[in-house]
């Protein structure tokens, strides 16, 4: 006979938590996040300042001007976009961290029209033309992992991965290749301003292109047969076969629209907001995006707010490194933090602590 004791801590799956608990916690890890950004900022910044206005002086960078707007909006047209087309390949379990490719591709179909079309055809139709290509680029990039996980089971993060640097290798090949401007300059000239995306309200209309999305996003996830089999799959894909689903075809199908969704907003990107074609279109918006669609919960109309808190955190760090000094890596810091206690939260949401009570033990015969 012997005694083991119980864990000083153990994990419980809680099984469900009511809604305005959750929201609760949510609000306070972003309280804990503001106060440890606080503390940050009292050691960086100058003499005299403190954290409030600091956290002031951000708000105000991204909201106090229209121009300040123009710009968050900017900044958070491809969040929301790229979110969007993760969130299908994500709620089906595959993960698919290669849409900074899908969009680096879609942006190279984008741009070659845009550069070689121009005076062939009128630039209302050559735009949804850079459009179409745009999407199908980023589609078919997007197939290729999709069809290797389908046919042999390869491991797709690593895959799509992977090619996120394939792709831009391509685009730095193009800048001092065969699209190179000025001899030796290794860039690509400015589109002509006929290809350019027109502006709405100050904002090229990409904001248009993405609202429309987030409302065909979310009827397609939750209200089509097609997004109830990407459903079934992520659930379980042994029970998706036993149901007579053809798992592999759905992959490639559900990877395919992922992709071209971020084709449109590599197209959305080079027409709209740079004009032209360089290695770093994406900016690494592949990537935070990840963060935008599980902060969600993979939910498209949530993924608007939270697209919109990162642009105002992204703009307003601007402001404050411009006009109180603080180095550009106090923002990224401050935004870390956030991201960090905002995922975390879902941890203490979906997870319960038990601690063990003093002089508790388990009894167990050997």
């Amino acid at each position: 006979m012997y005694e083991q004791k119980v864990p000083l801590v153990r994990l419980a799956k809680r099984d469900g938590m009511p809604g305005w608990q959750a929201w609760c916690i949510r609000l306070a890890s972003i309280l804990v996040a503001l106060i440890l950004g606080g503390l940050v900022m009292m050691i960086a910044l100058p003499d005299g300042s403190n954290p409030v206005a600091a956290y002031g002086t951000i708000i105000t960078g991204a909201l106090g001007t229209k121009t300040a707007i123009r710009q968050t909006v900017k900044i958070a047209v491809p969040l929301l976009g790229c979110a969007l087309a993760i969130a299908p390949c994500f709620k089906m379990r595959f993960w698919n961290i290669g849409a900074e490719g899908q969009i680096t591709a879609g942006a190279i179909a984008a741009s070659y029209f845009a550069l070689y079309w121009v005076g062939r055809v009128p630039s209302v139709l050559l735009i949804v033309i850079m459009g179409l290509a745009g999407a199908i680029a980023g589609g078919l990039w997007a197939l290729i992992p999709a069809f290797f996980k389908a046919k042999w089971n390869t491991n797709e993060t690593l895959f799509t991965l992977m090619m996120n640097y394939i792709i831009i290798g391509v685009v730095r090949w193009l800048q001092g290749g065969p699209w190179e401007g000025r001899p030796g300059s290794q860039i690509i000239p400015n589109f002509d301003q006929s290809v350019w995306l027109p502006k709405v309200l100050g904002v090229h209309c990409g904001w248009i292109i993405v609202l429309v999305l987030v409302v065909v996003m979310h009827i397609y996830m939750n209200h089509t047969k097609q997004g109830y089999e990407i459903a079934v799959i992520g659930d379980s894909v042994n029970t998706a076969r036993y149901a007579g689903m053809n798992v592999g075809r759905i992959m490639m199908r559900t990877m395919f629209i992922s992709g071209a969704i971020s084709g449109l907003v590599g197209f959305i990107v080079a027409a709209g907001a740079n004009n032209t074609l360089y290695d770093g279109v994406a900016n690494g918006v592949g990537f935070t995006s990840i963060t935008v669609a599980w902060l969600s919960q993979l939910n498209a109309f949530a993924m608007v707010a939270i697209s919109l808190m990162l642009a105002v955190l992204s703009k307003g760090a601007d402001t404050l490194q411009t006009k109180l000094q603080v180095p550009a890596s106090i923002s990224d810091i401050i935004t870390g933090i956030l991201l960090f206690c905002m995922l975390g939260c879902e941890f203490f949401i979906n997870y319960r602590l038990i601690f063990r009570k003093q002089g508790h033990k388990e009894g167990a015969k050997s």
